[in-house]
Parts: C-alpha cells; sequence; structure tokens
C-alpha cells in the first residue's frame, strides 16, 4: 500500500481519466485499461447487477497494474460502502447524496476509529493480504481511500457547498442524467438550468479544494466541462465503447456493397 495513490494524484492537481465498467467484469480489463492510458476503473453496482465476489476479482486483478479501482455502490449503507473497501476498492461513488449530514455519515464509514466507524479486518484483500501494524494500516487507506458523492438530485444541488465543505469527501461526481431528470429537464444537456448546476458543482469543488468530476462521451463535453473546472472523467461506460466501435467497423463493411 505505498503507492502514490489516485487519490494524492488528483489532490495534487492531475487530470485523472478512466471508464465505467457495467458489462465486461474479465480478468484482462484493468490491464487493457491500462494499456489505453487509464487512470482508474469506475466498477458500477448500483445498475449492473455486479456482486462484491465480481468487484473482489476486478480489485485484484488491478492490483500492480497502475489502475486505481473504484466502486460505484447501490447506496448508502453502511454494508454496501465498508464491503466495497474491503473487497480491495480504492474509493467509492454514492447516488443521490442528499445534504452535508449524510455526507458526513458516508465519510465515517469509510474511516476507522476514532475517525470513523468503520469495522476492523486486517491482512486481507484491502491491504494486500500484508503484515503490518493496525495503525499504518488505517493510515494507508485514509491515504489512499476517495469518497465520491453523487450530486444527481435537486437536493444535492441545493446543499452542494455543504456537501462540498464536509472533511473526508474528495469528489463531487456530477449524476448529468439524474440531474436533468430532477430538475425537470430529462436529457437537456444545453438547459441554463444544466448550464447553472453544472458551474455551481464545479464553483464549490473549487471553494473547498475539492474535485469536480463527471462522465465524458467524447472530446467536446470532455473540453466543455474541464473548461469549467472540472478535473476527473469517466470516458463512457464499456458496454457503449463497444458498441460504438463495433458499429463503426460493421458500418465500414456493409458500406463494401
Amino acid at each position: 500500500m505505498n503507492e502514490v495513490s489516485l487519490k494524492q494524484r488528483i489532490q495534487a492537481g492531475h487530470v485523472a481519466a478512466g471508464t465505467m465498467v457495467f458489462e465486461f467484469f474479465v480478468p484482462g480489463l484493468p490491464q487493457i485499461a491500462r494499456s489505453a492510458g487509464a487512470d482508474f476503473l469506475l466498477y458500477d453496482m448500483e445498475h449492473s447487477g455486479a456482486d462484491t465476489e465480481t468487484i473482489k476479482a476486478q480489485c485484484a486483478a488491478c492490483a500492480g497494474v497502475g489502475v486505481a479501482p473504484l466502486v460505484r455502490v447501490p447506496g448508502h449503507e453502511y454494508s454496501q460502502v465498508a464491503r466495497a473497501l474491503d473487497a480491495g476498492a480504492h474509493g467509492v461513488m454514492v447516488p443521490m447524496v442528499a445534504d452535508a449530514a449524510q455526507a458526513a455519515e458516508i465519510v465515517s464509514f469509510t474511516r476507522y476509529p476514532p475517525r470513523g466507524r468503520r469495522g476492523a479486518a486486517f491482512g486481507l484483500a484491502h491491504d494486500g493480504y500484508s503484515a503490518g501494524t493496525p495503525r499504518d494500516k488505517m493510515a494507508a487507506s485514509e491515504a489512499r481511500t476517495l469518497v465520491l458523492a453523487m450530486i444527481e438530485t435537486a437536493e444535492g444541488l441545493a446543499n452542494v457547498d455543504a456537501i462540498a465543505a464536509v472533511p473526508g469527501v474528495d469528489v463531487l461526481f456530477l449524476g448529468h442524467f439524474d440531474l436533468t431528470n430532477f430538475l425537470g429537464i430529462p436529457g437537456e444537456f444545453t438547459h441554463p438550468a444544466f448550464e447553472s448546476a453544472i458551474r455551481a458543482i464545479a464553483a464549490a469543488a473549487q471553494r473547498h479544494g475539492k474535485v469536480a468530476a463527471t462522465m465524458a462521451g467524447d472530446q467536446a463535453w470532455a473540453e466543455r466541462f474541464h473548461a469549467i473546472g472540472y478535473r476527473m472523467f469517466a470516458c463512457g461506460l464499456d458496454v457503449h465503447l463497444f458498441q460504438h466501435a463495433l458499429a463503426g467497423g460493421i458500418r465500414a463493411v456493409r458500406a463494401l456493397g
């Protein structure tokens, strides 16, 4: 656990890029992603149906490759957050964070006492099955573990500054589709209300020394958000990247007649 973590790199100003994983939970994925230049893989448990054993295997495949495994957990419960971390995740993304109190509780699930209430089990997947003192392992975990709070509801947006101010919240992650849904403008990513929202998230992150993050389906989207102040990007998701590449190849073949 002595590697320079993704958390340390983004806090030092590194612009981080990776992708989301919904379908392709295969052993070679971390190396494939790393060879493409990815800093992280963000494994989805909210919508994909992936279980903890699947996530644990993927975190193990990331070890030594240089890709940080992050996990979007399906909810706010202690068991979901702590289990993902114990499986080896370097960070958790939590959906629909509503306010500062909820954000602080989520952070407490990722920290050992006295700073939080994460249960202790050492010499297992999350610390590389290694020897060492509990005090050193707890310090290493805190230095590595990222907490990504998803801002994707009207309530979360209204409280975004207070959420960003919570110690231990590292990243404000825009949930772009859900946020437009909750704002009553589904899929309208050029709507003035959406533009105001994404700027509010970036401003809150900057005020409190946090990182603003988003999905980036294409270069234009990434450029738009980077100009506003976003510094962490999930460049699409596995199934759509595969579909897009395959569709392009098939169109080229069909055009041959």
